[in-house]
Parts: structure tokens; sequence; C-alpha cells
């Protein structure tokens, strides 16, 4: 051991002696200075990284003009039967994980965001994206490598387009609900009470999924989808730090499939929704334009304690207060939005709260407004068949809840003011 560490030969010492100085060189300089580091395997090359984000912007960049044509077609049927396994497998189980930190002095961003890579690479690739702000003064905006764009696949392993017949044109609401692989019984719950709703013409009620790397809960997706034919896979890994990816899918698929519909419902599968009531609500405002119906949520500051689930570093939103926004159990949009929304959506800084980054920064910066609505409860009040009858959302409503509130939704007895 005295040897190793004090050998005799000069020049063996003076290598070692290098070699140690350099790895102190190469660690100061990753931890302190703003210096993007790729961390790669072996057999792929940071080119072939970068290859395969310009592949993606140019697939995203076709996909919209392929949209924007066939929304003037007549039939959506020309897509074609869908093939779950097929589709599904075309997805990649690699994960690439984002993190963008920053090392300023004054704040540190630390979004990490969890992504699906296409499969034009099979490689398994982990990046980490470190960025530092030098300046003196404040923060600066990340830049246009953080946006949504550069994150987000576009399309849908399972589009099932033929839930919206001649792109909803006739219908007057689409109500789709953000849903986790592994909540089945949820959804069986909704299926059974008020998604009985989704079976007239005029309304159309759907499930959007992510992808998931269980192979298991893969093989019971394929049969629910068989079976029922009403959930949307869209092509990104299924979990929390993802659901503002989950709601620009929807915009796309609303977008692509279902752009003659007059509102839009984005709710979650822990609410209880009164279908009726929504109706009437939708048919009270059918002629208003450019407007996000919810429960709105006024002078909201960002959390910057980077402990909780729901920090925002000054990188990712730099002002004081969030503009205002609708709460994201259940808001309603007009169809004439969805597009607008979605593509601003995709060149604004990416935020993990999904009801702050669409219906507050963007729809704010879109100048769509934002109304309170009375019947967007969003909250878990107590079930009584008044309460029911009245509101039109109801949230945190367990699986096993779901048919209570249904029978109390249908209760012809209750005399309500």
């Amino acid at each position: 051991m005295h040897q190793l560490l004090y050998p005799r030969s000069r020049p063996l010492r003076t290598l070692i002696l290098g070699l140690i100085g350099l790895t102190f060189y190469a660690y100061y300089r990753t931890t302190y200075y703003d210096v993007p580091q790729y961390a790669v395997p072996r057999n792929v090359s940071q080119s072939t990284f970068q290859e395969l984000y310009k592949e993606r912007s140019n697939a995203s960049l076709e996909h919209r003009t392929a949209i924007s044509s066939k929304n003037d077609s007549p039939e959506p049927s020309a897509i074609g039967p869908y093939n779950a396994e097929n589709n599904v497998s075309n997805l990649s189980s690699s994960m690439v994980t984002v993190q963008s930190m920053s090392s300023s002095t004054q704040a540190v961003s630390s979004a990490s965001i969890s992504i699906l890579v296409p499969k034009q690479s099979n490689e398994k690739l982990s990046v980490v994206v470190q960025k530092a702000s030098n300046e003196t003064k404040g923060v600066s905006t990340l830049s246009s490598e953080y946006f949504a764009r550069n994150i987000y696949e576009a399309g849908h392993t399972v589009p099932i387009p033929e839930r919206c017949p001649n792109f909803g044109k006739e219908m007057d609401l689409v109500v789709i609900i953000m849903s986790a692989p592994t909540h089945l019984e949820a959804r069986m719950a909704i299926r059974q009470t008020w998604g009985h709703y989704g079976q007239r013409s005029d309304i159309s009620i759907l499930f959007m999924l992510g992808a998931t790397t269980d192979s298991k809960v893969e093989t019971v997706l394929r049969k629910e989808q068989k079976t029922y034919n009403d959930v949307i896979r869209g092509k990104f890994l299924d979990s929390y730090s993802n659901l503002t990816l989950k709601t620009i899918s929807t915009l796309e698929w609303v977008d692509s499939y279902c752009s003659k519909v007059k509102f839009l419902l984005k709710t979650d599968d822990d609410m209880f929704i009164n279908v009726p009531r929504l109706q009437a609500f939708v048919i009270k405002h059918a002629k208003d334009r450019n407007v996000i119906f919810g429960r709105l949520a006024k002078k909201w500051k960002p959390i910057r304690n980077k402990k909780s689930k729901y920090y925002v570093s000054q990188a990712q939103f730099k002002h004081a207060v969030f503009p205002d926004f609708t709460t994201g159990p259940a808001y309603l949009l007009s169809s004439d939005i969805v597009r607008k929304l979605y593509d601003a959506a995709l060149d604004q800084t990416y935020l993990k709260l999904e009801d702050v980054f669409v219906t507050g920064i963007v729809a704010d910066k879109l100048k769509i407004k934002r109304t309170h609505a009375n019947e967007f409860l969003n909250k878990k009040i107590s079930y009584s068949a008044c309460n029911i009858q009245r509101g039109i959302s109801i949230h945190m409503v367990k699986y096993s809840e779901q048919f209570d509130l249904w029978k109390k939704l249908l209760d012809g007895k209750s005399k309500c003011k």
C-alpha cells in the first residue's frame, strides 16, 4: 500500500498525481459551472442522442401538418382498425429522465420529468441535463430546450377515433378522464355509474392513459381495451410528473379526432360527474367561445420549498403569483380553444402542475377567459342527495363510493331548493 501511494518512480508518481488532479477538476466543472452534461451508455454517442431529439421535433411538425389536412376530411375511418398489441410494442420501454438544475446562488431548478423515448433507438438512454445561471443578478429563464415540445411525443398508440364519429359534429360534449394504468377499479366504477351517459350519441366518455413498463398491467389493459374500447393511450410514461403531458395528449386527441364537438370536459378518475347537470350547463353556454369554466383559483403563489411535491423554481416560473387558473380535478373548455392551447403549450417551459400550466400560464398568454362556475365543486363534500344533484363535479370519490352517489343522483324523492 505504501508503495502504491508513494511510488519510487518519479514518472509514475507524476502520472498518479495528474490523474487525481484531473478527477478533481472534472468534478469541479460539472458541479459548479454551467456545463450541460449528457450521461449516455457507452454504445450511444452524444450525436445519436441529439439526432433522436431532432427526429422527435420533425415528427411532431409532420404530425401537426397531417392533422391540419385530416380535419378537413369527412371521416376518420381511413385510419384503420387498432391493433393494441402491435401499437403498444411500438413504444420503447426505455425511460428518459430530464432533470433541470440551477446552480445559481439565488435559486435552484430541479424539475424532474420522466418520458418515453420513441423507438428510433432501441438503446436505453439516461439523460441528466444540468442548467445553471452565470448571471450575477436574478435567475435566467430556461431556454427553449425546456419547452414541452422537446419532451412531448405527438400521436397516440391507441387513438379510437370511432368514439367521436364525424369529428364530433353532432356531439355536445366529450368527457376525457385522466386515469392511471393500475386504476382498473376506478374505471369500472365509472363505467357502471355516471359513465353510462357515454352511450348517448351526443356525449362521449373516455379515459386517457399513458404507457407502462409493467408487462402484467399491459396485458390487463389490452383485455380491458378489447372489452370496452374506451381507453386512449398517449406516448408518455404514466406518472405524476407527466400529468401535463397527459393533458397535452388530451388536447391533441380532441384536435385530431373530435375537433367539431362543442365542449371538452377534462376530469380525473376520482371524480363524480353529474352529467345531466353538466349537459344543461353546456346547452346554456352553447354560444360561449374562448372560455374555460371551472373552479377558479386566484392569486395562488408558487411554492419555492424544494422539498414540496409542488415545488416550482424561479427559472420555471419567475413571477410571484400564478395567473388565475381553473383547478385540475374538472374543468370545461369550449372546443374553439383546444388547438390554440395545444400549440401554445408545446412552446412553453414545462411545468408538471398541469392545471396551472394549461389553464393558467398558457391560457393567460392566449387571452382565454377563465370563468368561475359554482357548480364545479372540485372538492370532497357531504354526500347528501341535494349536494350531489346541485353540483357538476365532486372530488376525492373512492371507486366504492361512486355507486352511492349514483343512487342519490337518481333519487327522485329529494326536494332540493
